[in-house]
């Protein structure tokens, strides 16, 4: 993860480009917790729901993280 990223002369925190593509990864996760009736196990669908986007920002963050993962440096700017 950087420190910022420019979008059109415009620099944007990391965390803020990495939670928005959080949400969307997250979007077709909750549509497909939903068709297959999995919502209906758990407490709170708003808890869940925050739980899931906590779990998937953390896994980009770690990803994106320099030497988190080997092999993927090479492939960054």
């Amino acid at each position: 993860m950087r420190g910022e990223i420019a979008i059109g002369g415009v620099y944007l925190p990391g965390l803020l480009v990495l939670a928005v593509l959080a949400l969307l990864l997250l979007w077709p996760l909750r549509l497909g917790l939903d068709r297959l009736g999995l919502y209906r196990w758990t407490g709170s669908r708003p808890l869940t729901d925050l739980a899931l986007f906590v779990l998937t920002l953390g896994l980009i963050v770690l990803v994106t993280l320099p030497g988190a993962v080997p092999g993927l440096t090479e492939f960054l700017p």
